[in-house]
């Protein structure tokens, strides 16, 4: 279809983005097509209207699809405010560690927030926007980002940093923590699939070791206990913050 270039759900499934389990599979293909072109009309095919600038579309597999910060924007209108701050963490996400290679965002956060600020006149950039105000830099995965939002949400509770490090008398990084507290040495920890591996248990008693002779509280969290919603983990933090010394007088 002349003119029209991938979008939506489908530029996201495309650019590797953390999307929701409804859209993980949708059979459907969405299009988008300058103001002025006939609206994509065909089986199978969502059409769209965007006007876009040559700097917010790419080719990707030989495709022309719309680029990583257009397409976070455009699903802002079909996303929840929590799924949108998955993907920019998704996004924005980078660290250099003391082991592993470097990880680089697929956007940087200071080009992200550069790119919404001249985007006035575009629909939900207000949410968008907002979103952006709760996206950190050095998320690992969707659940550590869902595990962060859960906390955030209990004013009572200290702020957790993503990929803090926990350093020895040195102040050479040891270990490296998914998020973390420094005013009260606690670390939390997102347990997922892989850590039930015999090789990934052992690294994790190695790991659950150190953590103590660096004198941090550990509390993991697994899938589990995601599931059993906010009040369960929040209760389960708190009660690692206190062994830690958080509410004391």
């Amino acid at each position: 279809m002349p003119g029209a270039v991938i979008s939506h759900v489908t530029a996201a499934r495309l650019h590797g983005l953390a999307l929701p389990r409804r859209f993980a599979d949708e059979p459907v293909l969405h299009l988008s097509r300058r103001p002025g072109q006939g609206m994509p009309r065909r089986r199978n095919v969502v059409g769209h209207r965007l006007d876009l600038a040559p700097r917010e579309q790419s080719v990707l597999r030989g495709l022309p699809v719309t680029g990583i910060a257009r397409t976070w924007l455009d699903l802002a209108g079909m996303l929840s405010q929590e799924e949108l701050i998955v993907m920019g963490d998704q996004i924005v996400s980078a660290h250099r560690r003391s082991f592993g290679p470097p990880r680089m965002a697929l956007v940087p956060l200071e080009e992200l927030k550069r790119y919404l600020a001249g985007k006035d006149r575009v629909a939900h950039i207000r949410k968008c926007r907002s979103a952006l105000d709760r996206v950190r830099v050095g998320v690992d995965s969707p659940p550590e980002t869902v595990l962060r939002l859960m906390l955030s949400a209990d004013p009572e509770l200290p702020e957790f940093i993503p990929n803090v490090p926990l350093c020895d008398d040195t102040g050479e990084a040891r270990i490296w923590s998914d998020l973390g507290c420094g005013e009260f040495r606690t670390c939390l920890e997102y347990d997922g699939a892989h850590h039930l591996t015999p090789e990934q248990q052992a690294r994790d008693h190695y790991r659950d070791l150190k953590t103590a002779e660096l004198g941090w509280t550990q509390v993991k969290i697994s899938k589990t206990d995601l599931a059993q919603g906010r009040r369960s983990v929040q209760a389960k933090v708190r009660r690692g913050l206190a062994l830690a010394g958080w509410g004391r007088s």
